[in-house]
């Protein structure tokens, strides 16, 4: 199990998180007087937030129910008299339109009319105890003087609760964990109170509050969610809720017994059965965002005797990210729009617009407003151009702006952030030695505690560019360009103790103790300093997109002849049962399709090898300079691999580029080999091994997949891109593919509907 990484920044599936979290104001026990006659059994209470004890909303207990007050024809003469209710003198000002939140279950008073000199609200006119046509968004407030009423004791106080403290917080799936890797990322947020674990309503939630939880939990900002997936669940919930032919247990256990349920069908089901009820505890949160834990910020519990927990509620969620960044809190921003993700154009771009990115991702104000696709450019659409906002906005989507079309602005001109972050001090427990520059060098990091604090090595066996990544990050040097199993070239200097072994990194971690690790227990294959693991660092690095919609319109099948396949066999081009074919005769069924790759990171993509060992393959005349560029996979709809293949870069060169970007690499003549930042490289699709085998594969509908650089043999700026995905059926004879899409260009909610997808009937798409 690996450790939980404590920073998911959005160039590496950076980790928006959902937030469910409570919603109506639910009561802060306040005191009153004792009862009078004419108070007919009724008890007061000041509730909301953010308050002081002697205002608040009015709440009154009527019937063992309590409820509010609407502001409807209120006046400070009613104030006055509420206030006697709830012991205090008199009334300075009263408030309207639930400035303290709103209440919760009835709304008791409507119009209420009081010429201030009554001694109970109940002489006062209104339209009946129970009759009203208003919202909660109406409940009324007072002020009263900070006085008490002659004869008031703390015997009169109404509800004294058990003191209630948030102890822990914690993320719980919503679809289960089927098939989600620790840590969880995403879900519902749940408190543990002492009574148990239950969920906070979301109803005025802000990016303070996100950022104090991210910070319990490890995260400094959340990672993007889609608001109407789990509204859609939490209908879906509500409905079965509704159902009682089945007992709830006995669905549970149903549920259990299944192997590797799917994402959209068994983990939704899961979550109907595990959420009929919900358990909701905590609403009205309001933290400053400074706060170290969730329960120093202002906040409210639920009471047992609430009738109407978090009405309406909705998860709180993010809909912006941020791409392409060398450094945590900055990057490309892209925006979510109707299930898709896309860019901002930079035009009237500032400071403000950037500020409001920054703090609704949970970091601080915007420390620069980046113009001119300074963190690289973005692919698909371009959502929203001349964003204005004040910097006060919620979300950038609450900033005019202007919707646009792709002939408005182009990707050379999109907008990126660099956000103000909290100082963590990770850099100091990691240094470089024997390099020629402090980006080069043996990596080193500090072990023990106060008193016995001790530098020592890493070593090499399985060091990659994973691990390499998240060193130079931890470093605040941006990228690895390399990660060394071998340093024997660099002087250790007075270090050699190895003091950490079996280093395995997802490349978000912010740390390198974050990732998984031998503990104390160092094992080393291959001993001594010269294998200990260093790193290279970069500012700048390539990111490599396919170009899905090529895929999609270049799909089809060909019945090639043995006799042509003698050079792809021996490249092991072909499905493992064509080793038993009857060589020359018979024929194998290939999948074909033009695979377009396009470079918008920031530097040149290189292949990892220098000319010097690449190598010959005669049969085909060429070089390889990767064993592995591309991987090609048909999966079952659950995620089983039927068929697949793979591409090594014989030739990775400059086909086309943009305007203003010259060719750098071509092929002819054993030239260098890559793509330069804002070219791509055409592998058409009658070339050899440009194709899957799929003379196994039954008829059926599949998920076809292309994945990029699957090995990180080279270092990108972000690897959650590299992977694209197409619906496809195949009927034994003709194949439809559709639906393309790079791996993170869609909402959560699309990437269920991709994965439930049930297949198509006929040929017409669907």
């Amino acid at each position: 199990m690996r450790p939980v990484s404590v920073w998911q920044w959005s160039p590496w599936g950076l980790l928006l998180f959902l937030l469910y979290s409570f919603c109506v104001g639910s009561p802060s026990p306040s005191t009153a007087p004792e009862k009078k006659d004419g108070s007919q059994g009724l008890r007061f209470r000041l509730a909301g937030f953010p308050r002081k004890p002697f205002e608040g909303r009015v709440e009154i207990q009527r019937a063992g129910e309590w409820g509010t007050i609407c502001d409807d024809d209120f006046t400070l003469q009613a104030a006055h008299v509420l206030c006697r209710e709830l012991g205090f003198t008199e009334a300075t000002g009263w408030t309207h339109s639930a400035k303290y939140g709103p209440g919760t279950g009835r709304i008791w008073l409507d119009n209420l009319s009081c010429s201030g000199t009554e001694r109970s609200v109940t002489e006062c006119a209104s339209r009946g105890w129970g009759n009203s046509d208003c919202t909660h968004d109406e409940d009324a407030g007072v002020i009263c003087k900070d006085e008490r009423l002659p004869g008031f004791s703390d015997s009169n106080v109404i509800e004294v609760e058990h003191h209630l403290q948030v102890e822990e917080v914690r993320l719980r799936p919503a679809v289960g964990r089927g098939r989600r890797p620790l840590p969880v990322t995403e879900g519902l947020v749940e408190v543990r109170l002492p009574d148990g674990w239950s969920q906070v309503c979301d109803k005025g939630w802000s990016a303070h509050n996100s950022h104090v939880v991210c910070g319990m939990l490890g995260f400094p900002n959340e990672k993007r969610v889609n608001v109407a997936f789990y509204r859609k669940l939490r209908k879906r919930a509500a409905k079965a809720s509704a159902r009682r032919s089945k007992p709830l247990g006995r669905q549970v256990t149903k549920l259990k017994v299944k192997p590797k349920p799917r994402v959209g069908r068994g983990p939704v089901k899961r979550l109907l059965a595990q959420r009929q009820q919900h358990s909701f505890g905590l609403h009205g949160v309001d933290c400053v965002g400074t706060e170290a834990h969730l329960s120093l910020c202002s906040l409210e519990f639920y009471r047992a005797n609430d009738t109407a927990r978090c009405p309406g509620g909705s998860p709180a969620v993010a809909r912006v990210r941020l791409k392409g960044g060398a450094h945590p809190g900055e990057g490309r921003v892209e925006v979510l729009k109707a299930g898709t993700w896309g860019t901002v154009c930079d035009r009237k771009w500032d400071l403000q617009a950037a500020s409001v990115v920054c703090r609704e991702l949970g970091f601080g104000s915007a420390r620069e407003a980046l113009s001119g696709a300074r963190m690289g450019q973005g692919m698909g659409a371009i959502h929203l151009s001349e964003v204005r906002c004040s910097g006060q906005e919620p979300s950038l989507w609450n900033c005019p702006h202007k919707n646009i079309t792709a002939e408005d602005c182009s990707h050379s001109r999109d907008a990126g952030v660099r956000c103000n972050l909290p100082y963590t001090g990770v850099e100091t427990k990691i240094r470089l030695s024997g390099g020629r520059s402090r980006h080069e060098g043996r990596v080193e990091v500090q072990i023990g505690g106060p008193g016995s604090v001790r530098w020592g090595l890493i070593c090499g066996d399985d060091w990659g560019t994973l691990e390499a990544m998240v060193a130079c990050r931890q470093l605040g040097l941006g990228y690895a360009s390399h990660g060394l199993q071998e340093t024997w070239y660099w002087d250790s200097g007075n270090v050699t103790e190895v003091v950490m072994s079996g280093v395995h990194c997802a490349g978000t971690e912010l740390s390198l103790d974050q990732c998984a690790h031998h503990g104390t227990h160092v094992t080393c294959k291959r001993t001594g300093t010269r294998f200990t693991a260093g790193v290279i660092c970069s500012e700048t690095a390539s990111d490599l997109l396919l170009h899905s919609a090529l895929v999609q319109e270049t799909a089809y099948i060909e019945d090639r002849p043995l006799h042509m396949l003698y050079c792809a066999a021996e490249e092991n081009c072909l499905a493992s049962s064509a080793r038993s074919a009857n060589w020359p005769y018979g024929h194998r069924r290939l999948l074909r399709f033009s695979s377009q790759i396009h470079n918008l990171g920031r530097a040149d993509f290189r292949p990892k090898a220098g000319r010097h060992s690449w190598v010959w393959h005669e049969c085909h005349g060429h070089y390889h300079s990767m064993d592995i560029f591309t991987h090609y996979d048909i999966l079952t709809p659950n995620g089983t691999k039927v068929a697949e293949g793979h591409k090594a870069s014989f030739c990775l060169e400059d086909t086309e580029c943009q305007e203003d970007v010259s060719k750098r690499y071509e092929c002819a003549n054993f030239g260098e080999q890559g793509i330069t930042v804002g070219c791509w490289d055409l592998y058409r699709h009658d070339i050899d091994c440009q194709w899957i085998d799929i003379t196994d594969v039954k008829p059926g509908n599949y998920i076809l997949q292309v994945v990029i650089n699957p090995n990180f043999e080279v270092a990108e700026s972000d690897f959650t891109n590299n992977a694209m995905k197409c619906n496809c059926k195949y009927d034994g004879h003709r194949i439809w593919v559709h639906n393309c899409h790079i791996g993170d260009a869609f909402s959560e909610e699309a990437n269920q509907r991709f994965e439930r997808y049930p297949g198509q009937t006929s040929n017409q798409i669907i």
